[in-house]
């Protein structure tokens, strides 16, 4: 018979694993709306830059006054609301990641409180459908780790954009797509985990 101390930590583990799944469904989703917004980035720099290069005092535009700067306050005003839109999709992004966060955290707390009555047998002990009380920590903390790091590594890189800095606008969507993981933490333990979460 299972002790209550192991049965209270799989319960808290299935609880933070439910949590895991629907703050990924979250984190995709926002992820999904930024790329449109990066590209949209992408291609007002470009504009920007083309309007930098052209004189139009040059072209047959030059019988209309201020149309260069109207254009140019256009544009920045365009990557303005993109870049707000962006910061805004980083709010949804810090709260999937505080969220996996204070699941970590609530586990590891409760580990602690019961860790006088729990041995090594009771971390360890695993069997077909329930992997041992250590591995879902750990699973847990690699999770925790992967959206630390792509939240701070998002976030750097819009901190860098600047309206007027026309090569790094241009840069962007493609060093955010770079950004993507190729290795996908959260799914690998969504699925280790997935017989112990349908079991009650």
């Amino acid at each position: 018979m299972s002790k209550p101390a192991v049965i209270s930590l799989h319960q808290a583990l299935r609880r933070s694993f439910v949590c895991l799944e629907n703050s990924q469904k979250v984190w995709r989703s926002v992820l999904l709306e930024c790329g449109p917004l990066m590209e949209s980035l992408g291609n007002l720099a470009e504009q920007s830059a083309a309007l930098s290069s052209v004189q139009i005092s040059n072209t047959p535009l030059r019988d209309f006054p201020e149309l260069e700067d109207r254009l140019r306050f256009k544009l920045s005003q365009a990557t303005d609301t993109v870049l707000s839109k962006l910061n805004d999709k980083m709010s949804s992004l810090q709260s999937v990641r505080d969220s996996v966060s204070n699941q970590l955290s609530a586990v590891q707390q409760q580990f602690e409180q019961n860790s006088d009555s729990l041995d090594v047998i009771d971390v360890t002990e695993r069997s077909a459908a329930t992997p041992s009380v250590a591995d879902m920590m750990e699973w847990l903390q690699d999770a925790e780790r992967h959206y630390r790091q792509q939240f701070l590594r998002r976030k750097t890189l819009l901190q860098t954009l600047r309206v007027d800095d026309f090569s790094l606008l241009e840069s962007a969507p493609k060093r955010w797509k770079s950004l993507d993981s190729a290795e996908d933490p959260v799914t690998d333990t969504l699925c280790k985990v997935s017989f112990f979460m349908e079991s009650q």
